[in-house]
C-alpha cells in the first residue's frame, strides 16, 4: 500500500547567462515504489558511453535497489535489488544489460554488524541480471575497487566477450575478459565463471581518469619524481594500445590517490574537496589534448592554474587574486570540456572560458569574475566534470549537461565595456552560431549600431574574418592552420584581474606508427607545431603585390599576355556578389584571390579533391563578400533609405552620412587586410560621399584613396547634375581625376565646352606624341580657315596633314568624330570665354 511517488534524475534545466543545462527527467515507472522521504538516498551512480544513467536508492526496507535509465526510451529499468543495507559507491553494466558491476562498502551507521564477508572493507561483485541469476565475487578487499565495463560502440552487436576494468586504491587497473553464453532461450549467464581471465593494463599509478565517450584510460606514474602522462586506447575488437607519453611539469608526489570520472564521486569528504589538486585531460575531435591543473592551495587569497595545451606545444600558468575569501572555502576549481573551450570555474568567484584551438592570444579568452551578475547565477556548489560536458552538482546530486548560450553571448558582447571580453564573446557567439543567420544578424545588426565600440581592434574586421572562417571550417580537420580566424596578431593588452605565464612544454612520444581519427588529427597538430615554420595562415601578401602589378600594367598599357588575365577574370565570375556592377578592379581582385587561396589549399590538403578545394575556395570568398552586402544593407534598412538616394539631386540626410561612414569604415577593415568588395560597393559609396561631403572634403577623400570613382559613379553624376557654376567645379574637379581611358568616355557625355576642351586636348596629344617636322610650304590657304588667324591657322593645317596620313596607313581605324575641325572649334570657343567675348 505505500503510494508510488516520482522518481527524478536531472540533466539540467537552469537556463544561466554564458552557460546553460538542458534537462531530461526520469520519467516514473511502475515497477519503483519509492517512500517519499527515501529521495535523498538517491543517487547518480555512473553514466556510460551510450547515455544511460545508472542510480542507485534504497527502499523503505533499506535494501540496495540499482536502477537504469535508457536515454533514448526515456523510462526507468530495475537492474537489481541488493537485500543488504549497503553503500554502493561504484557501478557499471555491459552495453547488452546482461552483467552489473558494482562494489559496496559497509554501511557508516552505528549499530550496523559487518554485512561484507570478513576481514574486507569493500565488495566488487559481478551479477547476472538476464534474468537475475548468479553472483560472483570478484574482490573482497580491504581497499576501495572502482569497476567500469567497457563500450566498443555505443551501438554494436552482442559481443561473446565483455570487458571490465577494475581499478584498486591500491595502484594497479585490470582488465577483466567475460565471456558469456545464452541457456534456455535468452537467460544469459557467465561462461568458466570460476576462473576469469585477466590482464594488469597499469600500475604503481597516483592518477588516473576515464574517457567514457572515446573509451581512453589516461594515468599518470612517477619516475625519478617525474609525472609521466600515458594514455591507452581501448578497441571494439579487444584490443589496447600504448597511445602515448607526455612529461608533465607538475608535482603530485603527496598528492595521494585520485580517480577521475570514474563514475559520480559526489560522496566524497566535502571539506577535502578543495584541499587536493585537480587536474583533468579534456579533448576533442579537432585533435586538441589539453591537461588541466589545479595544485593544492596553501592561501585561497591567491588561485593559480595551468592549462598545458599539448597539441599545440605551450602551457599557460594563470592566477588572480580573489576577493571575499572566507576563513573555510571547501568549493575548488572545476574544469569543464566544452568541446572547442575549457572552463574554469571557482564557484562564487571567476569562469574563465579558454579558447582550445587558438589559445594563442588572451584576448580570445572570456574570464568573469564573482562582480559580475552572470556568475552569481551559476551553481554556488563543488561540481565534478564528467565525459561529454556532463557535469555533476557535489552537493544535489542532479547531472546537468553544459552548454554555451548563444543569446547570453551575444547580450554580453552588446554590455560589456572592455575590448577583450568583446573579442571573446565575438568568438565564442560565431562558434556557438555555425550557420545560424538569425545569430549572424543581430551581430551584424549590433555592429552597425557600435561600429566605433573597440579601440583596440577593427570590429568590422574582426567579424568579417571570424565569421567567414566559420563558414568553411567544417570542410576540413586542417582549416584552423590554413585560414586566419582573427584579424588580430597581437595583444599587449592586460586582462583585468589575471595574470598570464607562457612555457613550451615537451611534445609526446607516439608509441604507435599508424593513426586514425582522432589519433591522426592529433599526430597532424603535432607534426605542425614541430616543423610548420612560419605558420601556414592565409595572407593576401601575394594578391596585394600582384594586383598593384597589373594595375600599373593596365595604365602603362604593357599588360601581359592576355590569357593570363583572362583566366584571373574568369576566376570571379565564378562568384555571385549580390551587388552586380562591372566593377574590373574589383573583379581582378577577387579573381587573383580565388587564384591564390587555391593554389594555398592544394599545397597544404594533401588527398583532398580539386573539385572540393575549389568550392570551399569559392564558398570562403562568397562569405567574404555576403557579410559585407550584409552590413550595408542592415544599415541602409536601418535608415530606412530609399532608391531615390542615388540620384544627385539633394543634399545627403543625416540617414545617408551615417551608412556613408559606415561603409568608410567597412572600406577600411578591407583595405588593411585586401580584402576584396562587392562590385558597386564604390559606387554607391561615392555617390553618398558627394552628397554628404563639401567639395573640399569630397577631394581630399578622392585623392587619399578613401573614394574610387567609378565609371558607373561618374556617368549618373555627368547626367543628373546641370551646369551651374557649381556642378560645373565639381564635374571638372572629379574629370580631372579619372584615370584617361575613362576620362575620355566621361567628357563625351558632358555637353560643355570644357569637355570639348579635355577632348581636343587628347586629340592633339595622340596626333603629336609621333610627329617629326617635315619641311612645309610657307604659303597657307586662307580661304580654307573660318578666322584669320596664322598661328591657329598653321597648327590646324599641321592636324589635318596627320590625320590623311593616318588614315591612309590605318583606313579602318575607328573614329570618334574629333577632328582637326572640331579642335579648332574647340580652341575659338576657349579664347572667347577667356577673353570674356
Amino acid at each position: 500500500n505505500v503510494p508510488m511517488k516520482t522518481l527524478f534524475l536531472f540533466l539540467s534545466t537552469l537556463c544561466l547567462p554564458w552557460l546553460y543545462y538542458k534537462m531530461v527527467q526520469v520519467m516514473p515507472s511502475n515497477k519503483y515504489y519509492v517512500l517519499e522521504n527515501d529521495y535523498e538516498s538517491l543517487r547518480v551512480l555512473n553514466v556510460e558511453r551510450n547515455g544511460n544513467i545508472i542510480y542507485t536508492y534504497k527502499d523503505d526496507k533499506g535494501n540496495v535497489v540499482f536502477g537504469l535509465y535508457d536515454c533514448q526510451t526515456r523510462q526507468n529499468e530495475l537492474l537489481y535489488t541488493f537485500e543488504k543495507d549497503l553503500q554502493v559507491f561504484s557501478c557499471s553494466v555491459n552495453s547488452e544489460r546482461t552483467l552489473l558491476a558494482a562494489s559496496l562498502v559497509q554501511s557508516t551507521k552505528e549499530g550496523k554488524r559487518n554485512e561484507l564477508q570478513p576481514g574486507s572493507k569493500c565488495l566488487t561483485l559481478l551479477v547476472e541480471i538476464h534474468p537475475v541469476n548468479n553472483v560472483k565475487v570478484l574482490k573482497a578487499v580491504d581497499s576501495y575497487i572502482w569497476v567500469q565495463f567497457l563500450y566498443p560502440h555505443i551501438e554494436s552487436h552482442p559481443l561473446p566477450e565483455n570487458h571490465l576494468l577494475l581499478i584498486s586504491e591500491e595502484k594497479y587497473i585490470e582488465q577483466f575478459r567475460i565471456h558469456v553464453a545464452q541457456e534456455d532461450g535468452n537467460r544469459v549467464v557467465i561462461k568458466n565463471s570460476g576462473h576469469l581471465p585477466r590482464d594488469r593494463i597499469a600500475e604503481d599509478f597516483v592518477w588516473a581518469q576515464w574517457d567514457m565517450s572515446e573509451q581512453r584510460l589516461y594515468y599518470i606514474d612517477l619516475k625519478k619524481s617525474r609525472s609521466i602522462l600515458k594514455c591507452i586506447q581501448f578497441y571494439a575488437d579487444e584490443r589496447y594500445n600504448l597511445m602515448f607519453e607526455v612529461p608533465l611539469d607538475i608535482s603530485l608526489s603527496n598528492s595521494g590517490f585520485k580517480l577521475v570520472n570514474f563514475g559520480c564521486d559526489y560522496h566524497q569528504d566535502r571539506d577535502k574537496f578543495s584541499k587536493h589538486l585537480t587536474l583533468c585531460v579534456f579533448t576533442n575531435h579537432t585533435g586538441s589534448l589539453c591537461v588541466c591543473y589545479s595544485p593544492k592551495c596553501a592561501s585561497w587569497e591567491q588561485i593559480t592554474y595551468s592549462v598545458f595545451y599539448i597539441h599545440k606545444g605551450h602551457s599557460k600558468t594563470f592566477t588572480t587574486s580573489l576577493e571575499n575569501v572566507g576563513s573555510h572555502m571547501t568549493k575548488g576549481i572545476t574544469f569543464l570540456n566544452l568541446d572547442y573551450y575549457v572552463a574554469v570555474y571557482l564557484p562564487g568567484h571567476f569562469f574563465h572560458l579558454l579558447n582550445v584551438q587558438h589559445p594563442d592570444l588572451i584576448c580570445h579568452n572570456l574570464f568573469l569574475t564573482g562582480n559580475n551578475e552572470m556568475i552569481d547565477m551559476l551553481p554556488h556548489c563543488p561540481l565534478q566534470s564528467l565525459s561529454g560536458s556532463l557535469v555533476l552538482d557535489c552537493c544535489s546530486g542532479k547531472l546537468y549537461r553544459a552548454l554555451l548560450s548563444q543569446s547570453s553571448l551575444l547580450q554580453l558582447l552588446q554590455n560589456t565595456c572592455l575590448d577583450c571580453e568583446k573579442m571573446a564573446a565575438l568568438h565564442c557567439a560565431l562558434y556557438c552560431g555555425q550557420g545560424a543567420q538569425f545569430l549572424e544578424g543581430q551581430i551584424i545588426q549590433w555592429i552597425s549600431e557600435n561600429v566605433s565600440a573597440c579601440h583596440s581592434f577593427d570590429l568590422i574586421q574582426e567579424f568579417i574574418i571570424a565569421s567567414s572562417y566559420w563558414s568553411v571550417y567544417s570542410e576540413t580537420s586542417n582549416m584552423d592552420k590554413l585560414l586566419p580566424h582573427s584579424s588580430v596578431l597581437t595583444w599587449n593588452t592586460e586582462i583585468p584581474g589575471i595574470t598570464l605565464v607562457t612555457e613550451d612544454i615537451a611534445l609526446p612520444l607516439m608509441k604507435v606508427l599508424s593513426f586514425k581519427g582522432y589519433w591522426e588529427k592529433l599526430n597532424s597538430n603535432l607534426e605542425y607545431v614541430k616543423y610548420a615554420k612560419p605558420h601556414f595562415h592565409y595572407n593576401n601578401s601575394v594578391v596585394r603585390r600582384e594586383w598593384h602589378n597589373l594595375i600599373s600594367e593596365e595604365k602603362t598599357g604593357k599588360r601581359r599576355s592576355a590569357a593570363y588575365v583572362r583566366n584571373i577574370l574568369d576566376n570571379a565570375v565564378k562568384l555571385t556578389p549580390l551587388l552586380q556592377e562591372e566593377d574590373s578592379h574589383q573583379r581582378l581582385l577577387m579573381g587573383l584571390m580565388v587564384s591564390e587561396l587555391k593554389d594555398h589549399f592544394l599545397r597544404h590538403l594533401q588527398g583532398v579533391e580539386k573539385k572540393k578545394i575549389e568550392q570551399m575556395v569559392l564558398d570562403y570568398i562568397s562569405k567574404l563578400l555576403d557579410l559585407i552586402c550584409h552590413i550595408v544593407e542592415t544599415s541602409w534598412r536601418k535608415h530606412n533609405l530609399h532608391s531615390w538616394v542615388l540620384h544627385f539631386n539633394s543634399r545627403g540626410s543625416a540617414a545617408e552620412f551615417a551608412v556613408f561612414h559606415i561603409m568608410t569604415r567597412i572600406l577600411e577593415a578591407t583595405n588593411s587586410l585586401f580584402l576584396p568588395l562587392p562590385p558597386g560597393f564604390h559606387t554607391l559609396h561615392t555617390i553618398l560621399g558627394v552628397q554628404c561631403l563639401p567639395l573640399h572634403n569630397l577631394l581630399h577623400c578622392i585623392d587619399s584613396g578613401v573614394l574610387l570613382l567609378t565609371e558607373t559613379a561618374v556617368i549618373r553624376l555627368m547626367k543628373d547634375l546641370d551646369n551651374t557654376e557649381k556642378n560645373e567645379k565639381l564635374k571638372f574637379s572629379i574629370i580631372v581625376r579619372l584615370p584617361p581611358l575613362i576620362g575620355q568616355k566621361i567628357c563625351r557625355l558632358w555637353d560643355h565646352p570644357m569637355s570639348s576642351n579635355i577632348i581636343s586636348r587628347n586629340h592633339v596629344t595622340r596626333l603629336l606624341q609621333n610627329y617629326k617636322k617635315q619641311p612645309r610650304n610657307s604659303m597657307i590657304n586662307k580661304s580654307s580657315f573660318s578666322v584669320e588667324f596664322l598661328p591657329l591657322n598653321y597648327f590646324i593645317e599641321i592636324l589635318t596633314d596627320i590625320e590623311s596620313s593616318n588614315q591612309a596607313l590605318y583606313p579602318f581605324e575607328g573614329h570618334d568624330n574629333v577632328d582637326a575641325e572640331f579642335v579648332e572649334e574647340a580652341a575659338l570657343k576657349h579664347t572667347a570665354m577667356l577673353l570674356g567675348l
